[in-house]
């Protein structure tokens, strides 16, 4: 079995080649057929408020690695496509905290940075949901996501920088110390986008957030407990927060965090229905969970029921359920984590895993 040098040296030769090939790649090809594509170099601009400011911020890369996975090259890195993904819930980012679930913005960076030192990676809740994660080789998805449209979590300065000490603002200088830590979260909103009442500014912010790279999605219109409504309240509340992320230039959600968690009945509706004549779908359905998720390619995997992890310590209930519990956990049992092949083509496994493996994504299985 190769030592963890010979890994990481491996792992280092695979992406410096994969990012010669897509320089190449972006060199021969014509923009024109490259729809949606950043230059590598764009993808890493700082912004501004960041050690490195820019003038001009520029969108994140959602390209995914263009490495070729082989058996052989997947058990070099150990790749398990079959493993489990932490989904991370946050709430509040305030200096004093006031309820359990509230973080400081010291507690959240330090998350972050014990992370992107631990190899993880952030992808969206859409990119997880429908299994395009662009992870590279060797590295650990994780889904940062924000409910509820909190100020804390993103607001713009008087020179159009995130606010300081915002979650957004963190997430990008731990980016720009960290660059293999892609700075990218998803934000579950209500009504009241970011506490703004004025609805240009809640353009302006969603905007900036959807053109940077980060998704913004649907909470419910008032944050309603959807197990306890009608199925037509159910239907609207997802409706009408649906119709103000199109009139604030956000694209058509595909995601969905349950408020409290609480799951309508029948549950379906959750994931699709229609209410006044607009109709909606979403790829995943996210509870308030306590624990890692399954891999978006396992047979085990319930669009309708994502869990997640509550971003906490270890005191109380959190000894066990909280996201320093289960990043220890994970690293104690890396058997147990998701660790990406880089090649959004296949699903590499170890072999004795192949079984868990949803079956229409079996023609994808890479086993080792």
């Amino acid at each position: 079995m190769p030592s963890s040098a010979s890994l990481a040296r491996i792992i280092g030769i695979a992406n410096i080649a994969v990012m010669i090939v897509a320089v190449v790649g972006l060199i021969l090809l014509p923009s024109a057929g490259r729809p949606g594509s950043v230059p590598l170099a764009a993808a890493r601009t700082p912004l501004p408020g960041t050690p490195h400011a820019a003038a001009s911020p520029q969108p994140v890369s959602t390209t995914p690695p263009g490495v070729e996975a082989t058996p052989e090259f997947a058990r070099q890195i150990r790749a398990n496509e079959a493993g489990l993904v932490p989904v991370l819930m946050y709430h509040r980012i305030i200096k004093k905290r006031q309820a359990s679930i509230d973080r400081t913005p010291a507690q959240l960076k330090q998350e972050l940075e014990t992370l992107a030192k631990q190899g993880y990676v952030p992808v969206t809740a859409r990119e997880f949901a429908t299994g395009t994660m662009p992870v590279p080789a060797g590295r650990y998805p994780v889904v940062l996501t924000f409910d509820d449209g909190q100020p804390s979590h993103f607001g713009l300065d008087a020179n159009g920088a995130p606010v300081k000490d915002t979650a957004v603002d963190i997430i990008l200088r731990v980016a720009a110390e960290y660059p293999s830590f892609r700075p990218v979260a998803t934000f579950w909103i209500n009504r009241t986008p970011f506490g703004l009442q004025d609805q240009n500014q809640q353009a302006t912010a969603v905007q900036w957030l959807v053109n940077h790279g980060f998704e913004v999605a649907n909470h419910t219109w008032s944050h309603a407990d959807l197990a306890v409504i009608s199925k037509k309240k159910v239907r609207e509340q997802i409706v009408r927060l649906a119709r103000l992320l199109k009139k604030l230039g956000a694209p058509p959600a595909e995601t969905l965090a349950l408020p409290y968690g609480a799951m309508p009945h029948p549950r379906k509706i959750a994931r699709s229905g229609t209410w006044d004549g607009t109709s909606y779908s979403f790829a995943g359905v996210f509870l308030a969970g306590a624990e890692p998720s399954v891999s978006p390619f396992a047979k085990a995997f319930d669009p309708l029921a994502i869990q997640r992890i509550q971003s906490n310590g270890m005191k109380g209930e959190c000894r066990k359920w909280c996201s320093q519990h289960w990043l220890e956990w994970l690293n104690k049992h890396p058997g147990w984590r998701y660790v990406s092949d880089g090649d959004p083509n296949r699903i590499s496994v170890p072999a004795k895993l192949r079984g868990n493996i949803d079956p229409k994504r079996r023609p994808q299985v890479n086993a080792y």
